[in-house]
């Protein structure tokens, strides 16, 4: 049985289909979701591409995702929780679901392949090869 499933989204278009897929899992009414979001150190944001679009003040960012995190535990029928913390978002993750004792993690995957996977990382691969618990990687097609 799922007891504790934490759901890492990161405020993409993945984030609409991680939920539709937490919608069709058969959940117990004991269990609890801990919706999460990381956002990157000061130190990891000077390591992002320049080519790619930067995020928005942090402050502004953090009221954003908070308020799009809402919206989904609303439309939850079990207990839930919010996580927003600060570091590398794979162990963060990791971290949060040992804190949690969590039986699955629900991630989505950009999709990378290639160089771009390789130059930008894999933090669902990560989560993957980590986790103490299974983890439920959703694609975005």
């Amino acid at each position: 049985m799922l007891t504790n499933v934490l759901v890492a989204l990161d405020g993409s278009e993945i984030a609409e289909k991680v939920i539709q897929t937490l919608d069709e899992l058969v959940l117990s009414q004991d269990s609890k979701i801990i919706l999460c979001h990381v956002f990157p150190t000061p130190e990891s944001e000077m390591e992002l591409p320049a080519d790619r679009p930067q995020p928005e003040s942090p402050t502004f960012s953090y009221f954003q995702l908070e308020k799009q995190l809402q919206s989904y535990q609303e439309n939850l029928s079990v207990k839930s929780q919010l996580e927003l913390v600060t570091g590398d978002p794979a162990d963060e993750i990791i971290r949060l679901a040992n804190i949690y004792n969590a039986d699955l993690i629900v991630i989505g995957s950009r999709g990378l392949t290639g160089m771009t996977r390789i130059v930008q990382g894999s933090v669902s691969s990560q989560v993957v090869e980590e986790a103490n618990c299974s983890v439920l990687v959703v694609k975005p097609k």
